[in-house]
C-alpha cells in the first residue's frame, strides 16, 4: 500500500528533476554570481554585494541598455500584435488563395533572422539602398507638405542605422516584420474554435456590420489566445539580439541607442568576461519579464471570455 501511493513520484519526479536542473539551478547560479565580481578562468570569486546591482541603476550606459529595450518593446509588442490580429481576419474571410496568404506572412518567421539582417541592411543602406531610393522618388509629389518628407528631400533621407535618432526605430521595425507572422498563426488557429452558431445568434440580435461581430463576438472569444500572443510577444521582444548583434557587433549602435539588454548581458559576460555584472544584468533582464508579463496577464485576463 505505502508503495502504491508513493507511485507518482516515479512518475513526476523526473519531470521536476528536469525543472529543477535546467531552469531552477541556473537561475539560481546567475543570481549567486550577481553578488560577486566572478570571471571565468578565476579560481575564486570576490563578494561585492550590491555592487553590481548599484552600477546597473546608477550608471550612463545602462541608463541607455534600459531605455533601448523599453522602446523595442513597447513598438513592437502592440504592433506585432495588432498587425497579426488584422492579418489573421483578413486571411479567415477570403476563400481563395489563403494558403499562399499564410505563406508569405509567415515567411519572415521561418527565416534565418541573421541572414535577413544582411538584407535589411542592404534596404536602409543611405546611398544604394531602397528605401531611401524609394522615398526620393516621392521629391516634387505631395508628399512634400510633410515637412519631414521635405527636409528629407533637401538635406537626404536619414542614415537609418547610423543614426541614433533612427537607429532603434528601425529595429524595431525589423521586430515587428519578422514577428507579426507568428502571431497570425496563433490568431488563425484562435478563430478556428470560435462557433459559427454565435455570429448567427449576434447577427439576430442586430450585430448587422462586420465591425459589430468582431466587437461581440470574435474580440471577447479571442480573450484567452490574446492573453497568449502578448504573453509570447513582450518574452520574444525582451530577447532581442540576433538583429542588434548582426547591425552592431561592436556595441550597441550609434551612442548606444540600439544597447539592448540581451546585447549586453552578451557583451560584459562572453565578451568582456565580468561575469558578476552578466550574472546581475541577466537577474534584472528575468524580474521585468516576469513582472510585466504577471502584470499584462492581470490587466487582459480581467477581460478575457473563458468558454
Amino acid at each position: 500500500m505505502m508503495q502504491s501511493s508513493r507511485a507518482h513520484f516515479w512518475f513526476v519526479g523526473p519531470a521536476l528533476f528536469l525543472m529543477v536542473v535546467i531552469l531552477l539551478l541556473p537561475i539560481l547560479v546567475a543570481g549567486a554570481l550577481s553578488f560577486t565580481s566572478y570571471s571565468l578562468g578565476n579560481s575564486g570569486a570576490d563578494f561585492v554585494g550590491l555592487e553590481n546591482y548599484e552600477k546597473i541603476f546608477t550608471r550612463s550606459t545602462y541608463e541607455k541598455m534600459f531605455g533601448a529595450t523599453f522602446r523595442y518593446v513597447f513598438v513592437v509588442v502592440p504592433l506585432s500584435v495588432g498587425l497579426g490580429l488584422g492579418a489573421a481576419l483578413l486571411i479567415s474571410s477570403i476563400k481563395r488563395f489563403s494558403d499562399v496568404y499564410k505563406t508569405v506572412y509567415f515567411l519572415p518567421v521561418m527565416a534565418a533572422l541573421i541572414a535577413m539582417a544582411i538584407v535589411w541592411e542592404f534596404a536602409f543602406h543611405p546611398t544604394i539602398g531602397i528605401v531611401n531610393a524609394t522615398l526620393e522618388r516621392g521629391c516634387g509629389s505631395f508628399l512634400e507638405v510633410w515637412s519631414w518628407f521635405s527636409l528629407g528631400c533637401e538635406r537626404g533621407f536619414p542614415l537609418w542605422l547610423t543614426d541614433r535618432d533612427y537607429a532603434i526605430w528601425t529595429v524595431a521595425f525589423i521586430g515587428v516584420w519578422q514577428g507579426f507572422g507568428f502571431n497570425m498563426v496563433l490568431y488563425l488557429a484562435g478563430l478556428t474554435s470560435v462557433p459559427r452558431e454565435l455570429y448567427h445568434a449576434a447577427e439576430m440580435d442586430g450585430a448587422r456590420t462586420a465591425w459589430d461581430r468582431f466587437r461581440l463576438v470574435t474580440w471577447p472569444m479571442l480573450g484567452p489566445t490574446t492573453v497568449f500572443v502578448v504573453t509570447i510577444s513582450f518574452i520574444r521582444s525582451f530577447q532581442v539580439f540576433d538583429t542588434v548583434e548582426a547591425f552592431y557587433p561592436q556595441g550597441g549602435g550609434p551612442s548606444k541607442s540600439v544597447y539592448v539588454m540581451m546585447f549586453a548581458i552578451y557583451e560584459k559576460a562572453i565578451q568582456q568576461n565580468l561575469m558578476g555584472i552578466g550574472a546581475a544584468i541577466t537577474v534584472v533582464f528575468l524580474a521585468f519579464v516576469m513582472f510585466l508579463t504577471v502584470v499584462q496577464r492581470w490587466l487582459v485576463e480581467r477581460r478575457v471570455h473563458y468558454t
